[in-house]
């Protein structure tokens, strides 16, 4: 016990100065006002600075309104906001070094860099833009909140972010990120206000937080050839009218081991979008424990999906990508729309589960002019813009090699079904898979679809009473199709086939 006290002084000597002789600057004994109406970049800056010079330490910002146009964080150094100190951005694009795009803060091959605090930033950026709003026409100067480039050791906490005009928080080719317990609130309906945009980033952490923005909430891009890989993010609240969680549109490196868990998705036109368009990789992909709510009303009613995920062409000398081994796991679900996973005849989307999915649709968005979720620029097209997407279904599911649907429950207003009548599951070249415990709770024209599809196991599933059938099958490559353990007795036919599918295609054991 004597050693053990002694260990535990020692280490507490040796964490104790670190702490006591930390070096605090506070901004106003270099000149600041914080009237928020007289510019403190220069005296802010020169405290960064003269911070770094001395080896690092705090940046401490007390109560007041500070305004400033672009500030350099240097390594080594914390920027901390006190409770009632906001940092104003300001809007002459002179006091940024960008011109028509500035960043407030911005950090390049720093490390050991903080900005902390229960302090607010805020980016005035409060009016509505985007042609959805009736606001086409784009401003002439727009400031985001940050951008760190090449830095490691990064932490963002506690801060709350109000009306960011352009991307909040931007990192790219960042390592050893933790970003904790912060607030975004941008304009919903301000274009181009994402929150989080990790870039080709390594090692991130995104926990406790809150975002509601005018574009993807927390994004996942690739801009150049560099991974975005080891990211981790838990227990956020999420609303935008774009898409809350987002891999893409930019894939031109690839994406690896990635984690989203806790999370809530509220009013939101796509809870969780892969979009795929430069090539590369994406794999290694979960979803726990995630809600998601679409809204009942959006000014593009015609490509809500709780769940989207593509691979595209963004122009037709771009490489294919491919999107492997993704899984959805405990997901539960409030919309009108379905979920959308489609691969390419070229590249099929391999390994993916979704295990757990309760799907409530109390209303039925309409499906007639459906298309699916672009999310960016592109000059390719072709016909799967709207081939799956209309498909009356609430899970579609097309292009897929090694599949398992476990426990997926459909709970819908009979209107729902009807309008038009909708399918559990549709699968559209789906392969080598299993489709366990399928559950409706209203009856339909067939519970489950299967066009071209093979080497697939259904079993274990139920349809609601008045179900016309069971399974309708068609497409002359469909083969190997094995049901088992099912309880149709409520199903007045278990099978419909069409006529160019073979009866040796189909293998049926039925529970009386």
């Amino acid at each position: 016990m004597k050693n053990a006290a002694l260990i535990g002084c020692f280490a507490f000597a040796l964490i104790l100065p670190i702490y006591v002789h930390a070096d605090v600057y506070s901004v106003k004994d270099y000149g600041a006002i914080g009237d928020g109406r007289q510019s403190d970049q220069q005296a802010i800056q020169k405290a960064i600075d003269e911070c770094a010079r001395q080896g690092g330490g705090e940046i401490l910002l007390p109560a007041g309104d500070y305004l400033s146009g672009e500030l350099h964080l240097r390594s080594r150094v914390t920027l901390h906001l006190t409770a009632g100190a906001t940092l104003w951005a300001g809007t002459n694009p002179a006091d940024y070094a960008q011109g028509g795009r500035g960043r407030l803060l911005t950090a390049d091959g720093a490390d050991h860099i903080a900005v902390v605090g229960q302090g607010t930033i805020h980016g005035q950026g409060v009016a509505d833009y985007g042609s959805r709003w009736g606001v086409p026409e784009a401003p002439s100067f727009r400031t985001g909140i940050l951008l760190f480039e090449d830095c490691r050791h990064v932490a963002i906490r506690d801060v709350t972010i109000l009306y960011s005009d352009s991307w909040t928080v931007h990192l790219k080719k960042c390592e050893n990120v933790t970003i904790d317990g912060i607030t975004i609130l941008n304009n919903i309906r301000r274009l181009n206000s994402d929150g989080i945009d990790p870039n080709s980033c390594r090692n991130v952490h995104i926990s406790n937080c809150r975002i509601t923005a005018g574009d993807d909430c927390i994004v996942l891009k690739t801009t150049e050839e560099e991974a975005c890989e080891n990211i981790v993010v838990t227990n956020c609240t999420l609303e935008t009218t774009t898409t809350a969680i987002k891999l893409g549109t930019e894939s031109r490196g690839d994406f690896r081991d990635i984690h989203f868990s806790n999370c809530t998705i509220k009013n939101t036109r796509t809870g969780i979008g892969f979009f795929m368009k430069d090539g590369s990789l994406m794999e290694r992909v979960t979803f726990s424990n995630i809600s998601i709510e679409t809204p009942r009303q959006h000014p593009y009613p015609m490509d809500v999906y709780p769940i989207f995920m593509d691979i595209e062409k963004r122009r037709a000398e771009t490489p294919i990508g491919k999107i492997r081994d993704v899984i959805f796991q405990n997901i539960q679900i409030h919309s009108g729309s379905g979920i959308l996973i489609q691969g390419m005849p070229e590249s099929l989307i391999e390994n993916l589960t979704l295990q757990n999915i309760s799907l409530r649709a109390e209303w039925a968005d309409d499906y007639s002019n459906r298309k699916k979720a672009v999310g960016g620029r592109r000059t390719y097209r072709d016909d799967r813009d709207v081939k799956y997407a209309r498909l009356p279904s609430f899970l579609t599911l097309a292009h897929i090699d090694g599949l398992l649907v476990d426990n997926v429950q459909v709970a819908a207003d009979s209107a729902a079904f009807q309008n038009p009548n909708r399918c559990a599951i549709q699968g559209w070249d789906a392969r080598h898979g299993t489709l366990r415990c399928i559950g409706m709770n209203s009856p339909s024209d067939a519970a489950i679809r299967l066009h071209n599809s093979h080497d697939l196991l259904l079993c274990n599933s139920r349809v609601a009473e008045g179900t016309k059938r069971f399974l309708e099958v068609s497409g002359d490559k469909t083969r190997n199709i094995v049901l088992t353990g099912n309880n149709l007795r409520n199903a007045e036919q278990s099978i419909l086939r069409h006529e160019e599918v073979s009866p040796a295609a189909i293998q049926e054991e039925i529970e009386k």
